[in-house]
């Protein structure tokens, strides 16, 4: 997954990005509105942590500007407010949960998987397409119901394929995808390449329809057409 933490302590910050990165996900830091609205506006997220009290600004208004440019990022709350009215407000503006601190970091993983799970694969733990089959929860993946072994990268990346099949994913959004906004988007995709080559090998020699086509100048296609 990947994850935007907007929290301002330190403490806790630190704990949820050494939990989530701690299990193979990409985390993303946020301290403020202002560097929180100008993430939220260049990249896209499979869940946002958002606290309210931020030091410049109403964590609310970053639900505002996320329905405004129709973004579809998952949002779960992490406030200190507990109030019936305050949950009510972030529920209504677009937040998908609302989780009151102090919690268990083991209870905000399981609230943010299903906001994931909910987002992008209507709530199942496995996704299927025809012959592919793959436990995002176990992280396994199997071809016609016998196992293939792939790197953590990809995973990630036929989770991504699937998850936006029939779609066309640029090579930009693929690459932010994986390593997020701390990777130097150069003009050489090399690496996106061979991470496609690889996965495209592993999946022929298990069994599978080639379903992933590179689309000349843009990027990727996983689709049975």
């Amino acid at each position: 997954m990947k994850i935007l933490v907007i929290e301002d302590e330190q403490a806790l910050s630190d704990s949820i990005l050494a939990y989530f990165t701690g299990e193979g996900n990409i985390c993303e830091l946020a301290k403020d509105f202002a560097s929180a609205s100008e993430k939220i506006a260049l990249y896209h997220y499979d869940c946002i942590l958002l606290d309210l009290g931020l030091p410049d600004g109403e964590g609310l208004e970053l639900l505002t500007q996320l329905k405004s440019a129709n973004k579809k990022d998952g949002v779960l709350i992490i406030s200190a407010r507990h109030s019936l009215d305050d949950r009510l407000a972030g529920l209504d503006l677009g937040a998908d949960d609302y989780l009151v601190k102090p919690f268990h970091l083991s209870e905000l993983k399981a609230r943010v998987s299903a906001i994931v799970r909910r987002k992008n694969f209507d709530g199942n733990n496995v996704i299927a397409f025809n012959e592919v089959k793959v436990d995002v929860t176990a992280m396994k993946i199997t071809v016609n119901d016998q196992p293939v072994i792939l790197t953590k990268k990809e995973f990630d990346l036929l989770v991504y394929f699937l998850s936006n099949k029939n779609k066309v994913v640029t090579k930009n959004a693929m690459a932010e995808h994986l390593w997020g906004d701390e990777m130097d988007l150069s003009d050489d995709f090399d690496f996106i390449y061979t991470h496609v080559k690889n996965l495209k090998k592993k999946l022929s020699e298990a069994g599978a329809k080639d379903y992933l086509r590179s689309v000349y100048g843009i990027g990727y296609k996983f689709s049975s057409q």
